[in-house]
């Protein structure tokens, strides 16, 4: 949830057959709008698409930044996290506010969180988390539920409402199912039920979590066993955006109202789907790997306008 103190508030698509799916590696900051439900790239941001996504409410998302991270694909995960503040603080329209969508850190020690709420800070905005699940893997599994677990419910789900948008945190990284599935629970999938009813069918809604509730590659434990009971929830809205971390790479999926949008990490790369025996930190050359990480700005202008995603990354 957020790092701040924060209170807790309570038409049509394209058709199936339109499903959209695509895979961005590297850029210099695409800007996707959507339109009818489909996206469509304005291409490489330049002065006027970024002027007028400032005169948006905006918010960014980071993700797996994996404060600790020492290994050979990456030996300095905290300094390119400071990179990522960095690239966030030089925007010329400061965002509203930010979403990290999981695994803050990499070991769950204190001394990481310390580090990277050190470095998050740094931007000065109000910053909503959700755990990933190298954040649940201390001994006792508080450490993430004490920083940022205030005014949250079960292991730390939770519902707020900014710009005219209704944002819904959402925990599955939790007693994860074979493979390494996510799993959100009975519980939980209950409470977003009730938090979703009584709500106007043209609010905006955004679902945020770590590993994605759509099935990427179920091989590798990329997706959520009961993701599809969630986005039965949201089926009614006219715009629903799901936005996850885990797989560290740009990819994005539409069918009918809902778009899907996982985030680069700050942190390492990690293969394709399939394109290696298994997930995991992915060794690049070095002149590359900045080109693969960074972060992502989304805008909204008003209720049923189309939605814009600028990917980011740290260099290119």
């Amino acid at each position: 949830m957020s790092a701040f103190d924060h209170d807790h508030d309570e038409g049509s698509g394209v058709s199936r057959r339109k499903v959209l799916e695509c895979m961005t590696w590297a850029g210099t900051g695409v800007l996707w709008t959507i339109t009818g439900g489909v996206p469509r790239s304005l291409g490489l941001v330049g002065s006027a698409e970024a002027a007028e996504a400032s005169k948006a409410m905006t918010f960014m998302q980071i993700s797996d930044s994996h404060v600790g991270f020492d290994k050979p694909a990456n030996p300095n995960a905290l300094g390119t996290l400071e990179e990522a503040v960095g690239k966030i603080n030089a925007m010329p329209a400061k965002p509203s506010f930010m979403i990290h969508t999981g695994d803050i850190t990499h070991l769950s020690k204190a001394k990481e969180f310390d580090d990277a709420d050190r470095i998050i800070s740094q931007t000065k905005l109000d910053v909503h988390y959700v755990p990933g699940e190298h954040d649940f893997i201390d001994e006792e599994v508080k450490l993430y539920k004490e920083r940022y677990g205030k005014g949250t419910r079960g292991a730390g789900y939770y519902s707020f409402d900014a710009g005219g948008v209704h944002f819904v945190g959402l925990v599955n990284v939790v007693d994860l199912k074979a493979g390494g599935l996510g799993n959100l629970g009975n519980d939980q999938l209950e409470w977003l039920e009730n938090d979703l009813k009584g709500r106007s069918k043209s609010t905006p809604i955004v679902l945020f979590a770590h590993i994605p509730l759509w099935t990427v590659y179920p091989t590798w434990g990329w997706g959520t066993e009961d993701g599809a009971r969630a986005l039965d929830y949201v089926k009614g809205f006219g715009s629903v955006t799901v936005l996850n971390g885990h797989i560290h790479q740009v990819m994005q999926k539409v069918e009918g109202n809902v778009t899907f949008h996982t985030a680069r990490s700050t942190a390492f790369p990690q293969p394709a789907p399939g394109a290696a025996p298994s997930p995991g930190p992915m060794k690049v050359e070095d002149s590359k790997l900045r080109s693969m990480l960074g972060v992502a700005t989304v805008n909204f202008k008003q209720v049923n306008s189309p939605l814009a995603i600028v990917d980011t990354p740290l260099q290119g």
